[in-house]
């Protein structure tokens, strides 16, 4: 059966027009104003914006760390995301001390295959760097798996720059690319040594040991690094103003470097660590949240389209998990929610507030990751031809964000009462309809999605 969407707006990464969208079979048939056809299924969306479906390139589901595993799996996980109008994610199959990357990725498709309610992929977070896995990287990425994670912190995942030296060399010979986690360890080791020394145990010593200085050294070594071996790469969860100063000096050296930022980082300042009680740890997550400033600086560089991204980093843990830290902070589970809430709180505080365009949405949200991580024209677009994973998104809608009205697994919402417009009102995932008003109408039926090369986003 044919699906007929009428009278609606549809958004590009280039231009927003009044347009119908014709669907079958899971792929979009045509797009242009006035579409008739009797045999179609009719939905008027008159006065809604029709959104490519959104991609959230940044979660971690069913992840095993800090002596636990976060709260939300695939199925309450990707549950959430078709909720708020993500049709697809891309997480971390995490490559654990002695594994190939071909076991990592096995592990992470036994936790997601059959069990995912939008469509998936996964990066591949390297942590045990030896010839053999170097050996492994063209397969992997013929196979599907064309991004990869490195870290430049924690014990268990922390790559020296040699290794990240080599890694980039062979990526770009394999046609890959690297998303990083920057940060220095040991400022971070040596801060969390002086805290401890005072006494401070408690939430707030978070920030004082993850201040802008120790996100801005590292992304400028992995910069230098980058450089050296004439490799783009991504910088994840930007949330500083000095850590964008050095993306900004490698940009005028000519370099290729994305930048992906989060929710956390565009709502909130470091203020939550030092809410009363043990209150700031539901915000405890590295990078830190930072300062006003960082926050402004945030919304500037979105505005004027010097990041490319804005992904989750969804790691959620409920209250008695975040409780194990409650005595020593460094024991808090990293980590929070937001694979539910990121359109929404994009559109409201982004395009309602902040002067992003309704085309900026659609490529921080949409366009520019699917280009990325190699999915696009597939995902990313609508057009003929692309699957018909789309949003009809109502920017009238006015709603409070709470824990009683959010799909996700987790016992709290890190967004409680905060107040948005636009809601995502009809999702289609392959021309079905997926999810209407937040209720998840399909369950386990995403597909995972192997994918292409990444294209240069100009």
């Amino acid at each position: 059966m044919k699906t007929l969407l009428k009278g609606g707006t549809v958004v590009s990464g280039s231009k927003a027009v009044a347009a119908d969208v014709l669907m079958e079979n899971g792929k979009i048939l045509a797009v242009e104003p006035g579409i008739e056809e009797e045999k179609a299924d009719v939905i008027d969306v008159t006065g809604r914006l029709l959104f490519p479906g959104f991609i959230d390139a940044h979660t971690h589901f069913d992840l095993h760390v800090a002596g636990t595993v976060t709260a939300d799996d695939f199925e309450s996980g990707t549950k959430a995301a078709l909720a708020g109008g993500t049709t697809m994610i891309i997480d971390f199959a995490t490559q654990y001390q002695g594994e190939s990357l071909h076991q990592a990725l096995n592990n992470w498709h036994k936790k997601a295959d059959g069990n995912a309610s939008c469509d998936y992929g996964f990066h591949l977070a390297v942590s045990d760097w030896n010839p053999s896995v170097s050996e492994e990287l063209d397969t992997i990425v013929s196979e599907g798996v064309t991004s990869f994670k490195l870290y430049m912190t924690y014990d268990e995942m922390y790559m020296a720059d040699k290794k990240i030296y080599q890694i980039l060399k062979r990526l770009k010979e394999a046609g890959g690319i690297a998303g990083v986690h920057c940060e220095n360890k040991g400022i971070i080791e040596a801060l969390i040594e002086e805290e401890k020394a005072k006494g401070n145990y408690s939430v707030n010593a978070h920030k004082k040991t993850r201040p802008a200085e120790v996100e801005a050294e590292a992304a400028g070594r992995l910069l230098k690094i980058a450089q050296v071996a004439d490799c783009p790469v991504i910088i994840v969860h930007l949330s500083s103003e000095a850590g964008y100063k050095e993306i900004a000096y490698a940009r005028e050296r000519g370099q290729e470097v994305y930048v992906e930022t989060c929710p956390q980082y565009l709502i909130f300042n470091e203020d939550v660590y030092d809410l009363p009680g043990f209150e700031g740890s539901k915000y405890v997550i590295s990078p830190t949240i930072k300062k006003e400033s960082d926050r402004q600086k945030l919304w500037e560089l979105l505005k004027t389209d010097q990041i490319q991204t804005v992904s989750t980093d969804h790691c959620s843990f409920n209250t008695d998990q975040k409780a194990a830290g409650r005595e020593d902070f460094t024991k808090i589970p990293n980590g929070m929610p937001g694979v539910e809430a990121r359109p929404a709180l994009v559109y409201s505080f982004g395009v309602k507030q902040n002067g992003l365009t309704v085309e900026q949405m659609c490529r921080l949200l949409s366009e520019n990751p699917a280009k990325l991580y190699g999915v696009y024209p597939r995902k990313g677009l609508i057009a003929p031809g692309s699957d018909a994973d789309l949003v009809v998104f109502n920017p009238d809608a006015k709603w409070t964000m709470s824990v009683e009205n959010q799909v996700a697994r987790v016992d709290y919402c890190p967004f409680e009462g905060i107040y948005v417009e636009g809601k995502a009102e009809l999702v289609f995932l392959g021309g079905r309809l997926a999810a209407e008003n937040g209720e998840v109408l399909l369950e386990k039926t995403g597909a995972y999605v192997a994918r292409n090369k990444p294209m240069v986003i100009s």
